[in-house]
């Protein structure tokens, strides 16, 4: 991977930024995503947001090497503490790192969010968390892919700013838990994800049965039956 071929996740990210945006990249690790962001569009701008030391030396030698100084500045910070007012951020990614990390980040840096109108959210891990915290915060999800990459599978969320009252109108606790994109187009990923997440949630319940009846033991059990049962309604 490098600046002008990324892996199939990013290009999946970048592909959901707009033509001419200002991106700011959290955990930019290389500043790949910038640097392949202003590499493919000459009127795009970007930030890469590093807080540790070596990927924040490792962005800036990258940009350097890109010939994009001018336009694209690499930070060190924490989270969305690298973007200042005068940024005229319009899209923020976030890609690499668990979804509870993510909507930490997004929590904590919600004043930088002001002029955002996009979020694009790639989660390793939990991304129900991040549908949670996009529906409790005013920004709705606009399309959403899952995908498999060197044998571990990824989710993509797009969010844009504003409320879309249909889109959990129905059925909220499956689409949180499985994605209302994701649900709709089934695919090989998302089938292959929840099967073996129903999977593993079955072995963890024959566990369950040999152990001591508890109130929390009994409520664990039904919440991990409820999933269960989710993910059997939309993958046979």
């Amino acid at each position: 991977m490098n600046e002008r071929q990324l892996s199939r996740r990013l290009q999946l990210v970048a592909t959901y930024v707009p033509k001419g945006a200002k991106t700011a990249d959290i955990g930019s690790d290389h500043a790949y995503l910038p640097c392949y962001l202003c590499l493919k569009d000459e009127t795009a701008t970007a930030i890469a947001g590093e807080i540790n030391e070596g990927p924040y030396q490792s962005a800036q030698s990258q940009v350097r090497q890109s010939g994009l100084t001018e336009r694209v500045s690499v930070r060190k910070g924490n989270g969305l503490a690298v973007i200042e007012a005068q940024d005229d951020v319009d899209v923020v990614t976030v890609a690499g790192m668990g979804g509870a990390l993510i909507t930490t980040i997004l929590t904590e840096g919600k004043d930088k969010l002001t002029n955002v109108s996009r979020l694009i959210l790639q989660p390793n891990v939990s991304a129900s968390i991040i549908r949670l915290w996009l529906d409790q915060n005013g920004w709705t999800l606009k399309a959403e892919e899952i995908i498999e990459e060197d044998d571990k599978i990824y989710e993509i969320l797009v969010a844009d700013r504003g409320e879309n009252k249909s889109l959990y109108k129905t059925n909220k606790e499956q689409k949180m838990l499985l994605g209302p994109f994701l649900m709709d187009e089934c695919n090989e990923a998302f089938q292959k994800k929840w099967t073996y997440e129903k999977i593993n949630w079955e072995r963890i319940l024959t566990q369950f049965e040999k152990a001591t009846e508890t109130v929390e033991l009994k409520e664990k059990k039904e919440e991990i039956k409820k999933k269960i049962e989710m993910v059997k309604e939309v993958v046979k």
